[in-house]
Parts: structure tokens; C-alpha cells; sequence
């Protein structure tokens, strides 16, 4: 311990003991002197030996007897707190080995006292075991009395300190003999004399024994004393013990000590004369006690079985078998006997439990059996233990099966008995779970109503125990059901494992020994004991000994395990468990096969077949080759007879396959179960891994599986391997989803089972062919006499027959003929006939024969049919609808090999028969994916086409040369689809029309992808075509497609379908079979449109292009018509397509051939945009582009120039219609109303721009007429309230819809090109103003749709659309509308103004008109920036046309515009719509601002003027500008705001306009003077009123403030008074009338009476008025009046 000993640790030890010493003397200062006094002198002690000794811990321990008193006569006082002191005190000197023996004896002994006045008894433990555990310098005596002492405290009153105590035995039995074991290693190295050997042969004395040895022997032999109940010899002073406890302490030394009792004779003996015996004895009650017995019949009463001891008991038995079986044989035959006996049915039910789990712990050790075998079996006179065991626990897990476990009286009252639910449980369980085709929900065992639950125990190999283990447990555990079985099982799976594993290791080294005769011991794989066994006796003894123990050890177990293993097979239902048993039985079987023992390999064999068979299946070979061996296969186990049990036909198990038996006469049916199956496959993996040792029993094995392969229906494929026959016919045979996922493997293992048969070696061989030969024999009587065997109804003998005639045609085919066999046609044709026979033959099973025949004919001589081709194809083409899924599929995959490797290998003539095959797949409605891929064929056929074109055509027109050679010699006319067309476009033709019938399939997907390929094929390689089939594409191939889908589409069944077929979810636009047809319209449309017009330099000049072209438009009209929005829209898209076609080329540029291949074809100018809503559908290039081009210095092309414009006035008639039809409103309204989508209007709107382009040179006012009404239908069309938030801004946002966005547009395109055409397109300017000027009404009158009901777009309700209420229909913003279309108005007329027609049809006056309402309105307006935009535009017009309207003053054309000009200003200026309450202070300002500029354009473009104008309107200027001089308050507005809200700014240039007019210099008339002069006076005479009322009012008043609004008002009037003398002042004096001067100082006196006013406001407004009086004042004239001027 160099942590103790180092110098710092001795001083630590020594300061610490000091402070111990001392602490004890304060404490015992008052009540224990002496104490005290010895706590001092030991300081002083402990002082000394410090100082005087180098060695501390030596000397400390010398003295320690000294030095530990002070502390032991502490612990005498007996106070708790003094005791503890000591106590911790002793405790550091033992950890620092400073206690000498006597020291310990004393210690011991002062523990001794304090224990039997049960003090500190927790700290009296762990001082016993620091003392014992540190040094070893206890012995004897005193560690004897110390375990007492720690025996004493495990039996008190104190739970915590008995099982402390308790740990402390245990740990100090465990010190006592670890001490024994580090002596002897001590000695081995010093001594080894042969005296002691000697000295010990005398067993019993102990003397010879080492010290620790010797306590060892005294401890161990007192425990089986106190187990014994006896009085011990050593432990003196015991009052009490358990026996449960002395057990335990026994097994512990046993388990962890076993050489201790191995290597010394003495002990060996304890084990022999004391452990044996006792446990013998104790174990009595356990043998004699019977379940059932009543203890009243018997005199003596009979000790129960108690389950604490039994379990140890079985505890220190296993350990006693596992490690000291060499040393008792005998004991252990014993101990093997009871176990045996323990497993009876009389015993209790935990007592089973438990011992099933020993035997389970001797099963995993398969080296001990053996040595059972060799020291019990194959002696003489002995028991058969090994046999025992083995057939013990057969009769166990037979027993469990036949008594129910709880059905025994005497255990009712039992704590060992199995409470699961009463006697009734187990067969109601069984019941409950195993009916409903074996849905059992546990793994279990069921056997004539008996379940039995299957527990995981243990991982396989290893023995874990429950109930071994319980040793806190008193009563006997409540075993669960099924755990007894299921331990009992695993026994068996662990001996099996164990015992083959061990065999064939064993083996395997013989058998290499043999071959390399090398020594034993070099083998790894044996263990010590073995090799010792073997290095002691001679090579060849040693084999035949080995044999002979591995012959014992099969021959001891055999029937027991199969008896066993057989039961639980026919009792397992769970598919794990199953799979154990077999394989047991397999490892078995092989095993036996290898030691050559047959009768036992036959009977394993025997049992695997029997359980893959159906029970009660009459199979003759197994019932009599067995039976003369097994002798009615009962075997003898433990003297009771126990019947091999037959499978019971009640067992629960899923039945997974019903097939027919295999016999002369049907016989109706039987069924496989998985577990049959299951069986089948051990027995295949048997032939498989063990055929070698098979021997015999090939016969069995063969027999078994030819019945199953017949049940099972496998079927022979070609080259006899076996397959499974999918969809077998008739009644007899069904196979379930389970069984079919097997199937493939089973067969596939049966097929290499053959194969594998070449590793065999002769003999075995031998043994197999002997066993197929004797079967075939037995099937060739049964086959016999079946000529006709095609057509047999037994479905088998057909298949047999099919198979011979498939196999006789490929060989034909194979064989290497001379000549080949394509030159010689006509044996091909014969080989290949039979073949297309086959054809009539209904029975599905025979055509699928047939078809995998053509199959592997084209993978073979896919590449020389030749002539055979047709027949070929007619097989294929054979199938009908109404035949099985799987015959399609496999006539299908061959079609596919055709396509894909064989068509350049086949006669061109042959191609049509391909098509038309791969057509009529497309129409097979069995399997949706073989239609689709079937058009997806026919687009590869196309290709193949388009690339080899040059070759067939040259190849079909030779053939065709041919037949019309012949024809003509016969007389009669050749007969061909599409006949005028030459042959190449035939085939080309033919392709098309398969096409266009797969386009009007009911599936929809089918004609989508038909469509789809359809119109690729006729886009990429239809320039192949001759220029005249061109008219059969169009009119027969196209045209006609249209007509069926319009057809189909308007007759389908608006029924919503509710899902597609399995479970397809279908997206709601597809869920009625009209939308999906909608689909296909849509698609067929699309699709025409492109060929049109990528095809137009074809099609043009075909002559009736024109006919063509108005059926086109016929189509495109009722599509956009229909009453489906997806349809109609996507018409619009064809129709926009249709109309961007370029220009035909000219003549000179056309080729003079057909164009082949290489000719680039026209480009589309332009993708269609998708139909996203907000993006409109306007084409990539702009109109300006388009309007360059067709204005470019070459001419449009002249040829055809006047057919074009008919086409496209005939285009313009079609839009017409569909505009004029969509946006007409309906007369009534109802939910099914159909009202057209904003992305319809938007199209068919924007379509407009590019027709016009190709019509403008003939378009007159009639036309802009019909225009203008779609154009304002389309934008008065509601939306629905849920398309709603899609389609518009949020009502805040000033955005227009692409709607409205194309409305303008299309105005637009039309004004420019009036802007650049003739003189007399010019003439419909006013027309467009009309259209522009009627939206701009919009913003203030939103339009009606019809009758019906619109909510305004904020009160829609968006998200509460109610089900089944009609949607509710929403007028749209239409403001950004209105005020965009004003902003055009503006433009445009800043234009035209001065256009002869914009003048003559008074535009301005409508403008202004219009403009009217908006401004009349002003805060009523729905959006405020309406009248403010309305104001501006009116500026802006008014700048422009009223220079236009002074030069056309004489000719009266504006007369009327006037009178409407002065009223909109009117109506402007003094609203009476009164502002809303929350407009702010600084938008006041604003929009008085906005009255300010409107006065500003008076004065500045109307007044100066005043000549050329008519004399009333200035007269209602000059009033209108009176009136807001004066000012016109509002009565609305909070007092505070009074004098800011009054217009000051509007009022002051009112009154300066009026004056500066007044005023002007220019006055030319006296009339306008007079005007001036009037309004001045009247001026004047207001203020001075005013000025007047106030006075008196104020007077009035007397010390109240007068109202706010009189106040204001007196001090507008004088700033007006201020302001106008200022005006005066400004003009030239000979401009005003002397008369106004008067009037104006005529105010002077009235102003001064004012100064006593209250009012500060007023004051200050007054100085300001009587400060201009100063410039009146001159010195008076010389002439005096009276004192007065």
C-alpha cells in the first residue's frame, strides 16, 4: 500500500490520531476521568514512538495494543456521540495496517459487547469488514466470532442493518476464501513437495491444512452444519440461521471457488460426505409430494414443497453438474433422476417451471451430455439418463398439451397455480384466436384446443432463467401460460443445435484427420478436454470410440426429440417457431444420414414430408415404407407408450393454396396450408444441402414433392424447368397472395434441385434415378391414352401437351436445315402453322403457351423469319379484349421486341400488320399502361418511318408494281385503304387513322396521349407526305377527328365521377367525364391550329383551302362558344394562333418538288402565353413590328392577295360572332347562368389587334360599330366573387385588369392607324372618343350586365360563398379604368384637335359634358381621384381647344359649347357636395389650390378674349367670380377651422381677377366698362352692409364675444376693402370711374366706428383697411365750405 506508507500519509496519520485522541479527552472531561486520562497518556505515546522509530507503521503496529485501547475503552462508555469518535478512529488504523492480532482480538471483542447492546450496529459492519478486508491478521477465533457477530446482526429487528449485514456475510464467505486461493498461489511458487501430497491422503484430518485453508474448511463446513439445521463447530455463538441463506452462501462458494474444491482432498470430501447428502435430503419433500393427493388419505402428513429452498436447492445442483461432474458421477446420476421426475404432471406448476429451466441450463452444454452419454447410456447396468432427459421432455411438452394447466383441483388453492383467467381460459383463447383462417395474434402451439402461448425466452444456445433467479420471492411465482412450453422448447432446439454442432465438428476432424493423418491436437476447433482425451489413446481406438459415443448419443435421443419435435410441428402456429422445428429436424435427419443410422434419418425425413403434405393426405409411400420399420410408430418412452401423432386437420393455420390431389380419379380438392409450405421448402433445402446422405430416402423425398409441385399447379416451362402457373384454371386449383410470393422461389429451387444433383457422388445418384424412374412409371399410366392433349379439359394434360407441341416448333426452328430455313418458305410456313392454329383454341392457358413460344422464337430467329413474319403478327394480333390481363401483357412484350429489334428485319409489306397490331393494344381496355405504351410504339413505329423512308418507299412502290402487274392479269381492280395515295403515304395514312380512333377512346388518358402523338407525328414527319395526300390528312384524318370530339364532347355526361378506378384521386377539373372530354377538345383544337398554320405553304394551294379555312373557323367558333371555359379560352388560343400566320411565300420562292425532308419549316412568329390570368395573350413581337412589316418598301404578296382578305374577313366574322354571342347578357339569371371568364374576354379582346392588321384597309364606321359594342360588353362583364381575389387588385390599388388593359389596347391600335390611313379613316375619330369618353363615365356610373345584380367589389364576400348559393357576381373597380381611358381622351384630342371631324362633331363639348359629372360631383365622386384627374384634363383640353374654338368663332360650330363650359365651371367651383369631415387642413389647401389654377385660366385664356367670346357667357364669368370674391363660407366646419377653410386664397384672386379685368387698360367697349364698374359697386355696397351689421350687432351684444362666423366675415371684408383700394391704386386713373372713388371714401366713416370693437382680430384687420385712408388725405382746397371738404 505505498499510498499509506509514504512519509506524508505517516505524518497525516500520526496529526490525525493526536486530534482523534484529543477530541476524546474534551469529550469525556466531565463523565469519564479515566477515559481521559488514557486519551492523554496516548498522545504522549504516540509522541514517543514518532520520535524514537524511523519504521512509524512498524512500531505503531507493535504497540498497538497500547495505542487502540484509549479507543476501545471509549467505545466502553456506550455514548453514541463518543462511540462513533472512537470507532472512526480504530477504523483508520486497520486501513493504515497498524493493528497487531491481539489489537484485533481486543477490537473484535469490544464490537462483540457493543453488538449485543445493539449499538452503532451500521458501523459495527463496516468495521468488521474494513478489519477483515485490509490485512489478514485475523484468524480463527476471532474471525470466526467476527462472521458471527455479522450472522447476529442479519437476524435483527432493522431491515437496513439486516440486509447490510447480509452483504456483509456474503462479502467476508467471499474474503475467507479468496484468502485461501492467494495462500495457495504463494505456496505453489515456493514449495512443491511431494510430503505434502502424502501427508494429505488422510482426508478427514484437518491439521495438514494451511491457516486460511483451515478457516476456509471450518466456515464451509459450518454452513452445510446450519443448512442441516445442526449445531456448527467453528461459528460459536449463532442463535439463528435460514436455510435460505445458508444455500445461497453455499452456491456462491461453490460457483466462485470450484478449484478450491477440485485441487484439495479435504474439500473434495465436504462436497462427497456433506453438500451431496444434505441437498439429497432436503429435496425429499419436493419427490414425495403429489399434486392431487389429498393429505388426508395419507397417515403422515406430507411436507409441502417450498419454493425458496426447492429454487436453491436446483441452483446448487446445476452448479454442483457444471463444475464438479467429474468428481460425482454418482451424485449427479441422482441429481439428473430427480430433475427428470420433477418435470411429472403431478408436481406444481412452478416446481416444472423450474426445473425445466435447470435441464435447459444442462442443454446448452453440449459437452456434458456427452459425458452423460459415455458415463450413464453406455454403461451397463446404469440408468439411460441422456435417454431420460431427452424423453422427459417430450412427455413434458406432451403433457402440457393434454392436461390443461389449470384444470386440477388440488392446485386451485395453490399460490403455484396458473391464474390466467380459470380452467375455461385456454380453450376459449385457442378458439378465439385461431378461427378466421388463423389470424392468431401471439406465436403459439394449438393442439386439440389446447393454446399455448410461445414466450422469447433467451437468446438461442444460451440458458437464461426467470424463476432460477426470484431469490427475493418467498411464495411460488404465478408461472405465465405458455412459459414452460416455451422453455421446454428451447431445450430441445438447444440440445439438437448443440449435439450436431459438437457431431459434425467432431467428424469434420476425423474426416480431415483421415485424409491428412495429422496429429489430433492440432485441430483449433476441439476443446482442452478433448484433446486431452485424445492425446491420451491411439488414432483408430479413439475413432471407434468416438463413433460409437455419437451413435449412442443419436440413438439415446432420436424418437424422443421426433415425438417432441413432430407434436409441436403440427402445434405451432406461428411461422418462426415452425421454422425452428424443421430446422431441428433437418440437422437431425442429415446427421442420422451422415452416422449412417437410416432408420432414424427415414423417420426425420418421413416427418417433414408428412407436415408438407395435407393431413390425411393418402400418399402410399410414406405409409408403408415406413411402417415395417416403425413398427406402428409408437415408440417406448419412459415405459409409457407414446403414439407418433399424425398431423390434426383442425389446426388452425392459414390456408394459402387449393389445388387437386395427384391421382388416377379427381377426386375434389385439398388445401396447403403456409405451414405446408413452409415444410416444403425444408425438405427441397434437405435435398438441396444433404442429397449425399439421402440414400433411400430419395424415394420419399421425390414422392412428396411431384404431389405438392401438382397441388401447387407449378407448371413446366421451357426446357423443363418448373414455373409457377399464373391464374391456373377452373375450380381446381387457388393459390392465395402469400403463397404466390413463395411460389417463384420454391420453383426456382425445385428447377436447380437437378442441377445440383451433379456434385453428388455414384451411389447417390444411383438412389436417385432408381427413385424418378419408379414415379414416371406411375404418371405414364396416368397420362396414357390422351392423344388429342391440346385440347384436353383437364387443364394439366393440356399443359403438358402445349408444352411437347411448343417444344417440337422451336426445335424445327433450331435445327440447322440445309438449305436455311429461309430460303426454304414453305417448311418454314409448315413449322410455323400449327403455331397460328393454336390461335383457336379458347383455353387460356394454351395461348399463353403459344405466345411465350412466339416470344422466345423472336429472341431466337427474330432476324431470319422472313415470310413467317405474317403469322407471327396474326398471333399477336389474335388476342381479344375479353382475354385474361396476362395473355395481353405477354402478346404485348412480343409485340414490343418487334418494334424495338425487329422491324428493318421484316418484309416492308409487313409494317401495315404491325400498325394496325399496335393499334388495336391501343384499344385493349384491360390494361391502361399496355394502351399507353402501345401509342407510344406506334410514335417509335413513326420514327422508324421518317428514317428509313427512302428504302420502304422504294421497296412498297416495287411490291405495289407487282400486285398491280397481277391484278391487271386477273382482271380485277386493286383493293387498298386510302387508294388513290401512293403506298409509302398509305402506310403513312394508315398510321394516322389508328392515331385518330385511340383520340376518341373512353379513357381519357388515352386519347391524351393519342392526341399528343398524333399531332407530333403529322408535325415532324409529315412533310414526307405527297402534296395531294395533304387533302386526305385535312379532311379525313382531321376534320373528322374534330367532328367526333365536338361530337362527344357536348353529348358527355356532366355526372361527377367519384374517383378513378382504384383509388386515383381525380383533381376537381377532371371529375365529370365533360371536363375530361374538354380536355381532349381542347387538345384536338390546339393541335389543328398548329398544322394550319405551320402548314399553310402546303395547304394553301391545295384549291379548296378556302373551305378548308371557314370549317376551321366553324370549329374554333363552336368551341369558343361552348359552355366550358377551359374549351372556349383555349379556342381563343387557336384562334390567336391561327391569325399569326405568316404570309404565304411567292411563287417564284415556292419548290418546284414536294419538299423533302430538309426544308426548314416556317417558324411560328411567337409563343402563345400560357393562360396564366394576369398575363395577357399578346404576342412577343409588338403591333409596331407587325405594322413595319406589312408597311415595308416590298409589297404584301399580290398572288393571292384577294383570297387572303377573304380569309380574313372571314376570320373577322368569326370573332364578331363569338364577341357578340359571349358578352351578350343573358335574359335571365339563375346559378347555371353562364357567364364568360376575364381570361376568355381578355383573348378573344386582344386576338383583335392582330386581326386588324389584316383587315384595316376595308374597315369602315359599321365595323368600328360592332367593335365598340363588344368592346363595352366585354368590360361591363361581372366576375364571380370567388374568382374575385385572383383576377383583381385589392379595391385600394389603382391597377387595371388585363381585360381593361386590352380594351385600351385595341383602341389604341385603332387609333394609330387612323393616324396613318387616309383621309377618310379620319372620320372615325369621333366614333373612338365616343367609346373612350362612355368609360370614362364608368368611374362615376358603373355599367349595368343585364338584369342582373351586381355588388360593388368591397362588399363582396370573398371567402363566405355558402354551398349550393349561386356565386355571387361583382362589378369591378372600374375607376383606373375610367381614368385611364380619360388620360387616352386627352392624348389623343391634344392630337386632333384641330381634325376637320373633331371639330365638325363637337368632341370638345362631349369632353367638357363629360367631364361635367365628375366635377359636379367632386367629394361624391366614388374615388376622390376621379374629379381631380377631371379637373387636370380639363385644363389640359381647354388649353388646347379653345384657341380652336376662337378660330372658330363665326361658324358657330362651338356656339353650344359655351353655355355647357360656364355651367361645368359653375357646378366646379361652388359644389354642393360637401367635403368629408376628416379631410385634413394642409388637402383643404390643396384642393383650394386646384380652385385657384381654374380661376387662373379664366384670367389668363378666357377674359383677355372677352371679344371673341359670346357676351352671356362672360356675363356669368363675371357673376361666378363676384360671387367668390365675396365669400361663400361653409357652415360645416368646427369654429377653429373657420378662418382657414373660408377659400381666402380663392376669394382674393376671384376679387383681383375681377379687378384687374375691371380695370384692364383694354377696355374697348363702354359695355365692358359697364360690366366692371357694376361689379365694383356692387362690391362696395356689400362691404359697406357688412360693416354696418356688425356695429350694431357689437353694440348690441354688450360684453358677449359676437359668433365666430361674424367675426370672420367682418374681417374678410376689411381685407377685401385694404386689398381693393390697393387695386385702385395700381390702375391708371383715367380708368376708374370718379364715382367709385366716392364710394370708396364713403366707407371711411363707417370704418372708424369700428375701433371700439372688442375683438383683437378684428382690430389688427382694421388697422390694415385705415392705414390706404392716408393717401386721401391732402391739405383741404383753398375754397371752404362750412368748415367741411
Amino acid at each position: 500500500m505505498s499510498g499509506t506508507n509514504s512519509p506524508e500519509a505517516v505524518k497525516k496519520l500520526l496529526e490525525n490520531m493526536q486530534s482523534d485522541l484529543r477530541a476524546l479527552s474534551l469529550e469525556c472531561k466531565k463523565k469519564f476521568p479515566p477515559v481521559k486520562e488514557a486519551a492523554e497518556s496516548g498522545i504522549i505515546k504516540v509522541k514517543t514512538i514518532a520520535a524514537r522509530n524511523t519504521e512509524i507503521l512498524a512500531a505503531l503496529k507493535e504497540n498497538s495494543s497500547e495505542v487502540v485501547q484509549p479507543f476501545l475503552m471509549g467505545c466502553g462508555t456506550k455514548e453514541p456521540k463518543i462511540t462513533q469518535l472512537c470507532l472512526a478512529a480504530i477504523q483508520r488504523l486497520m486501513s493504515h495496517e497498524v493493528v497487531s492480532e491481539t489489537a484485533a482480538g481486543n477490537i473484535i471483542n469490544m464490537l462483540w459487547q457493543l453488538m449485543e447492546n445493539s449499538l452503532e450496529e451500521l458501523k459495527l459492519l463496516q468495521t468488521v469488514l474494513v478489519l477483515l478486508t485490509t490485512n489478514t491478521v485475523v484468524h480463527d477465533e476471532s474471525l470466526s466470532k467476527a462472521i458471527v457477530l455479522c450472522f447476529r446482526l442479519h437476524f435483527t429487528k432493522d431491515n437496513i442493518t439486516n440486509n447490510t449485514a447480509a452483504a456483509t456475510v456474503r462479502q467476508v464467505v467471499t474474503v475467507v476464501f479468496e484468502r485461501m486461493v492467494a495462500e495457495d498461489e504463494r505456496h505453489r511458487d515456493i514449495i512443491e513437495q511431494p510430503v505434502l501430497v502424502q501427508g494429505n491422503s488422510n482426508r478427514r484430518s484437518v491439521s495438514t491444512l494451511k491457516p486460511c485453508a483451515k478457516d476456509a474448511y471450518m466456515l464451509f463446513q459450518d454452513l452445510c452444519q446450519l443448512v442441516n439445521a445442526d449445531a456448527p463447530y467453528w461459528l460459536v455463538g449463532m442463535t439463528e440461521m435460514t436455510r435460505t441463506f445458508g444455500l445461497e452462501l453455499l452456491e456462491s462458494v461453490l460457483n466462485d471457488f470450484p478449484q478450491v474444491f477440485l485441487q484439495h482432498q479435504e474439500f473434495s470430501f465436504l462436497l462427497k460426505e456433506r453438500v451431496c447428502p444434505l441437498v439429497i435430503k432436503l429435496f425429499s419433500p419436493n419427490i414425495k409430494f403429489r399434486q392431487g393427493s389429498s393429505s388426508s388419505s395419507s397417515p403422515a402428513p406430507v411436507e409441502k414443497p417450498y419454493f425458496p429452498i426447492c429454487m436453491r436447492l436446483l441452483r446448487v445442483v446445476s452448479v454442483l453438474i457444471k463444475q464438479f461432474y467429474s468428481l460425482l458421477v454418482t451424485e449427479c446420476e441422482i441429481f439428473l433422476s430427480l430433475l427428470v421426475k420433477f418435470l411429472d404432471a403431478d408436481k406444481p406448476q412452478w416446481l416444472r417451471a423450474v426445473a425445466v429451466e435447470s435441464i435447459h441450463r444442462l442443454c446448452v452444454q453440449p459437452q456434458l451430455l456427452r459425458s452423460f452419454c459415455q458415463s450413464y447410456d453406455m454403461k451397463q447396468h446404469s440408468t439411460k439418463v441422456f435417454r431420460d432427459i431427452v424423453n422427459a421432455l417430450g412427455s413434458f411438452i406432451q403433457s402440457l398439451f393434454l392436461v390443461p394447466p389449470t384444470g386440477n383441483p388440488a392446485t386451485t388453492n395453490q399460490a403455484g397455480n396458473n391464474n390466467s383467467g380459470g380452467p375455461v381460459s385456454a380453450p376459449a383463447n385457442s378458439g378465439m384466436l385461431g378461427i378466421g383462417g388463423g389470424v392468431t395474434l401471439l406465436p403459439a402451439f394449438e393442439y386439440r384446443g389446447t393454446w399455448i402461448p410461445i414466450l422469447t425466452i433467451t437468446v438461442q444456445g444460451s440458458a437464461k432463467a426467470t424463476y432460477l433467479e426470484m431469490l427475493d420471492k418467498v411464495e411460488p411465482p404465478t408461472i405465465p401460460e405458455g412459459y414452460a412450453m416455451s422453455v421446454a422448447f428451447h431445450c430441445l432446439l438447444d440440445l439438437v443445435r448443440g449435439i450436431t454442432s459438437m457431431i459434425e465438428g467432431e467428424l469434420g476432424e476425423v474426416e480431415t484427420e483421415c485424409q491428412t493423418t495429422t496429429e489430433a491436437a492440432s485441430s483449433p476447433t476441439l476443446s482442452s478436454e478433448q484433446q486431452e482425451l485424445q492425446s491420451t489413446s491411439d488414432q483408430m481406438d479413439k475413432e471407434i470410440v468416438s463413433r460409437a459415443v455419437w451413435e449412442e448419443m443419436v440413438n439415446a435421443c432420436w424418437c424422443g426429440l421426433l415425438a417432441a419435435l413432430s407434436l409441436l410441428l403440427d402445434a405451432s402456429t406461428d411461422e418462426a417457431a415452425t421454422e425452428n422445428i424443421l430446422k431441428a429436424e433437418l440437422t437431425m435427419a442429415a446427421l442420422c444420414g451422415r452416422l449412417g443410422l437410416v432408420t432414424s434419418r427415414d423417420a426425420f425425413i418421413t416427418a417433414i414430408c408428412k407436415g408438407s403434405l395435407p393431413p390425411h393426405y393418402a400418399l402410399t409411400v410414406l405409409n408403408t415404407t415406413t411402417a415395417a420399420t416403425l413398427s406402428n410408430k409408437s415408440y417406448s418412452i419412459q415405459g409409457q407408450s407414446v403414439m407418433m401423432i399424425s398431423p390434426s386437420s383442425e389446426s388452425h393455420q392459414q390456408v394459402v393454396a387449393v389445388g387437386q390431389p395427384l391421382a388416377i380419379q379427381p377426386q375434389g380438392t385439398v388445401m396447403l396450408t403456409s405451414k405446408n409450405i413452409q415444410c416444403m421448402r425444408t425438405l427441397l433445402n434437405l435435398a438441396h444441402c444433404h442429397g449425399a446422405v439421402l440414400g433411400t430416402s430419395w424415394q420419399l423425398v421425390l414422392a412428396t414433392l411431384q404431389h405438392l409441385v401438382w397441388i401447387l399447379g407449378l407448371k413446366p416451362s421451357s426446357g423443363g424447368a418448373l414455373k409457377p402457373g399464373r391464374a391456373v384454371e377452373g375450380p381446381s386449383t387457388v393459390l392465395t397472395t402469400a403463397v404466390m410470393t413463395d411460389l417463384p422461389v420454391i420453383s426456382n429451387i425445385l428447377s436447380r434441385l437437378f442441377e445440383s444433383s451433379q456434385y453428388l457422388d455414384d451411389v447417390s445418384l444411383h438412389h436417385l434415378i432408381n427413385a424418378l424412374c419408379s414415379l414416371s412409371l406411375e404418371a405414364m399410366d396416368m397420362a396414357y391414352g390422351n392423344n388429342k392433349v391440346c385440347q384436353h379439359p383437364n387443364s394439366r394434360m393440356r399443359e403438358w401437351g402445349a408444352e411437347a407441341l411448343t417444344s417440337l416448333i422451336k426445335a424445327g426452328l433450331t435445327f440447322n436445315h440445309d438449305p436455311p430455313l429461309s430460303q426454304n418458305q414453305r417448311l418454314q410456313l409448315l413449322l410455323l402453322n400449327p403455331l397460328k392454329e393454336m390461335s383457336s383454341i379458347n383455353h387460356p392457358d394454351i395461348r399463353l403457351k403459344q405466345l411465350e413460344c412466339v416470344l422466345q422464337i423472336l429472341q431466337s430467329q427474330g432476324d431470319s423469319l422472313g415470310p413467317g413474319w405474317p403469322l407471327v403478327l396474326g398471333v399477336m394480333g389474335a388476342i381479344r379484349n375479353d382475354q385474361g390481363e396476362s395473355l395481353i401483357r405477354t402478346a404485348f412484350q412480343c409485340l414490343q421486341l418487334v418494334v424495338t429489334d425487329f422491324l428493318p428485319t421484316m418484309p416492308c409489306t409487313c409494317l401495315q400488320i404491325v400498325v394496325d397490331v399496335a393499334g388495336s393494344f391501343g384499344l385493349h381496355n384491360q390494361e391502361l399502361n399496355i394502351s399507353l405504351t402501345s401509342i407510344g410504339l406506334l410514335w417509335n413505329i413513326s420514327d422508324y418511318f421518317f428514317q428509313r423512308g427512302e428504302t420502304i418507299e422504294k421497296e412498297l412502290n416495287k411490291e405495289e408494281a407487282a400486285q398491280q402487274k397481277q391484278a391487271e392479269e386477273k382482271g380485277v381492280v386493286l383493293n387498298r385503304p386510302f387508294h388513290p395515295a401512293p403506298p409509302f403515304d398509305c402506310l403513312w395514312l394508315c398510321l394516322y387513322a389508328k392515331l385518330g380512333e385511340l383520340c376518341v377512346d373512353p379513357r381519357p388518358a388515352v386519347r391524351k396521349s393519342a392526341g399528343q402523338t398524333l399531332f407530333s407525328t403529322i408535325g415532324a414527319h409529315g412533310t414526307l407526305l405527297q402534296h395531294s395526300t395533304w387533302h386526305t390528312v385535312i379532311w379525313k384524318v382531321l376534320f373528322h377527328l374534330l367532328d367526333r370530339v365536338r361530337e362527344s364532347s357536348t353529348t358527355a355526361d356532366k355526372e361527377k365521377i367519384e374517383s378513378g378506378g382504384g383509388n386515383i384521386l381525380i383533381h376537381h377539373s377532371r371529375d365529370t367525364a365533360e371536363k375530361q372530354w374538354a380536355e381532349t377538345w381542347v387538345l384536338t383544337l390546339a393541335g389543328v391550329a398548329r398544322i394550319f398554320n405551320t402548314r399553310r405553304y402546303l395547304l394553301q394551294p391545295l384549291g379548296d383551302f378556302s373551305r378548308a379555312w371557314d370549317v376551321l373557323l366553324d370549329h374554333i367558333q363552336s368551341a369558343a362558344l361552348s359552355k366550358n371555359n377551359e374549351v372556349s379560352l383555349a379556342a381563343l388560343k387557336s384562334f390567336q394562333e391561327i391569325l399569326q400566320i405568316v404570309s404565304p411565300v411567292r411563287d417564284s420562292d415556292k419548290p418546284e418538288t414536294p419538299p423533302a425532308v430538309n426544308v426548314p419549316v416556317p417558324v411560328l412568329l411567337g409563343s402563345v402565353s400560357g393562360p396564366g390570368l394576369s398575363r395577357p395573350f399578346v404576342r412577343t413581337d409588338s403591333i409596331g413590328d407587325r405594322l413595319g412589316r406589312y408597311n415595308s418598301s416590298e409589297p404584301p404578296v399580290v398572288t393571292d392577295e384577294l383570297e387572303d382578305l377573304n380569309l380574313w374577313w372571314a376570320a373577322w366574322n368569326t370573332w364578331y360572332r363569338i364577341g357578340s354571342e359571349s358578352t351578350k347578357p343573358p335574359v335571365t339569371f339563375d346559378k347555371l347562368t353562364f357567364i364568360p371568364s376575364q381570361p376568355f374576354l381578355t383573348a378573344l379582346i386582344q386576338i383583335f389587334p392582330a386581326l386588324y392588321q389584316h383587315i384595316k384597309t376595308g374597315f369602315d364606321m359599321d365595323d368600328l360599330q360592332k367593335l365598340g359594342v363588344i368592346l363595352h360588353s366585354a368590360v361591363s362583364v361581372p366576375i364571380s366573387s370567388d374568382a374575385s381575389p385572383f383576377i383583381l387588385p385589392s379595391y385600394t390599388e389603382a391597377v387595371l385588369t388585363s381585360l381593361q388593359e386590352a380594351v385600351l389596347t385595341a383602341l389604341d391600335v385603332l387609333q394609330k392607324a387612323i393616324c396613318v390611313g387616309p383621309e377618310n379613316m379620319q372620320i372615325m375619330y369621333p366614333a373612338i372618343f365616343d367609346q373612350l369618353l362612355a368609360f370614362v363615365e364608368f368611374s362615376c356610373k358603373p355599367p349595368q350586365y343585364g338584369q342582373l345584380e351586381t355588388k360593388h367589389i368591397a362588399n363582396a364576400k370573398y371567402n363566405q360563398i355558402q354551398l349550393f348559393a349561386p356565386a355571387e357576381w361583382v362589378a369591378l373597380n372600374y375607376v383606373p379604368f375610367a381614368e385611364r381611358s380619360l388620360e387616352v381622351v386627352v392624348d389623343l384630342y391634344q392630337k386632333t384637335a384641330c381634325h376637320k371631324a373633331v371639330v365638325n362633331e363637337k368632341v370638345l363639348q362631349n369632353i367638357i359634358k363629360t367631364l361635367r359629372v365628375p366635377l359636379s360631383l367632386k367629394y361624391s365622386c366614388p374615388s376622390e381621384s376621379t374629379w381631380k384627374l377631371a379637373v387636370s384634363s380639363l385644363l389640359k383640353v381647354l388649353s388646347i381647344g379653345l384657341p380652336v374654338a376662337r378660330q372658330h368663332a363665326s361658324s358657330g360650330k362651338f356656339d353650344s359649347m359655351w353655355p355647357e363650359l360656364a355651367n361645368t365651371f359653375e357646378d366646379f367651383l361652388f359644389t354642393k357636395s360637401v367635403p368629408p369631415d376628416n379631410l385634413s387642413i394642409q388637402e383643404f389647401q390643396r384642393n383650394e389650390s386646384i380652385d385657384v389654377e381654374v380661376v387662373q385660366l379664366i384670367s389668363t385664356e378666357i377674359l383677355p378674349y372677352a371679344n371673341f367670346i359670346p357676351k352671356e357667357f362672360v356675363g356669368q364669368i363675371m357673376t361666378m367670380l363676384n360671387k367668390g370674391s365675396i365669400h361663400s363660407q361653409s357652415s360645416s366646419f368646427t369654429e377653429a377651422e373657420i378662418d382657414i377653410r373660408l377659400r381666402e386664397e380663392f376669394s382674393k384672386m376671384c376679387f383681383e381677377t375681377l379687378l384687374q379685368f375691371s380695370f384692364s387698360n383694354k377696355v374697348t367697349t363702354p359695355q365692358e366698362g359697364y360690366i366692371s364698374r357694376m361689379a365694383l359697386s356692387v362690391l362696395l355696397k356689400r362691404s359697406q352692409d357688412v360693416l354696418h351689421r356688425y356695429i350694431e350687432d357689437e353694440r348690441l351684444s354688450g360684453k358677449c364675444p359676437l359668433p365666430r362666423q361674424q367675426v370672420t366675415e367682418i374681417i374678410f371684408v376689411l381685407k377685401a376693402v385694404s386689398t381693393l383700394i390697393d387695386s385702385l391704386k395700381k390702375t391708371q386713373p383715367e380708368n376708374v370711374d370718379g364715382n367709385t372713388w366716392a364710394q370708396v371714401i364713403a366707407l371711411y366713416p363707417t370704418l372708424v366706428e369700428c375701433i371700439t370693437c372688442s375683438s383683437a382680430e378684428v382690430c389688427s384687420a382694421l388697422k390694415e383697411a385705415l392705414v390706404p385712408f392716408k393717401d386721401f388725405m391732402h391739405p383741404p382746397a383753398s375754397k371752404v365750405q362750412n368748415g367741411e371738404s
